[in-house]
């Protein structure tokens, strides 16, 4: 019985580990900066958050400023704000052009381009403030990131890019396989050494209780 119950716990800590593996990780990783001419471009921005920051009320708000031309400075204007569990575009150049593209636990941030123009070259601003709700107090936290934004007529391979990201991805899935392989190894090593156990006190309980209690005298020559 108490055989059982032990692997039945192990099975239970090797599924949780299983679960905990299959949750989705938060990598900060750069936005893209070169957009093509009429396609949509996504304006990465990722703050993440650490286990106990989960419940927290996010605002964010993306600002614009188009490059300087000699003799001109321009203001950075307000074109999207998420508040409140709602997305809003605002008026501007960029009406109808924009779409909310992060995550439901708002940790990407993200918007994107559609029919990108050259007019849309210039520096995006991500502003992210997070109010943590503990018990006691409300801490805040702030987070601003600028995209410096390029729009060139037809796209540009990048070799050097393209080589990271797939590497990074088979990175990902090399070392999942390999957690995967030493869970199972665990777990049947586990059991072997619970089967061999359980078999040596099969084996104690079937001799008989005479040659327990009067175990054989050694043989003398």
């Amino acid at each position: 019985m108490v055989t059982h119950t032990r692997v039945h716990l192990q099975t239970l800590v090797l599924l949780i580990f299983v679960v905990h593996l299959s949750r989705p990780v938060c990598v900060d990783v750069p936005s893209e900066t070169d957009a093509v001419l009429g396609k949509s471009m996504k304006l990465t921005c990722i703050y993440c958050m650490k286990r106990d920051e989960i419940k927290a009320k996010t605002r964010v708000n993306w600002y614009f400023k188009p490059n300087e031309e000699k003799g001109n400075s321009s203001n950075k204007t307000h074109i999207y704000k998420y508040e409140i569990n709602r997305s809003v575009e605002l008026d501007g150049p960029f009406k109808g052009r924009l779409a909310w593209n992060g995550s439901q636990d708002l940790q990407d941030v993200s918007i994107q381009i559609i029919n990108v123009t050259y007019n849309d070259s210039g520096i995006y601003e991500c502003n992210v403030s997070r109010e943590f709700e503990f018990d006691f107090f409300k801490p805040s936290a702030f987070l601003v990131k600028k995209i410096q934004l390029k729009v060139k007529a037809k796209a540009t391979g990048n070799a050097a890019a393209l080589y990271s990201e797939i590497m990074m991805y088979v990175l990902l899935v090399c070392l999942t396989f390999w957690l995967l392989v030493e869970m199972v190894y665990c777990y049947r090593k586990i059991s072997q050494s619970d089967e061999q156990a359980q078999d040596t006190a099969t084996d104690y309980l079937a001799i008989p209780s005479e040659q327990k209690d009067n175990p054989a005298a050694p043989v003398t020559e």
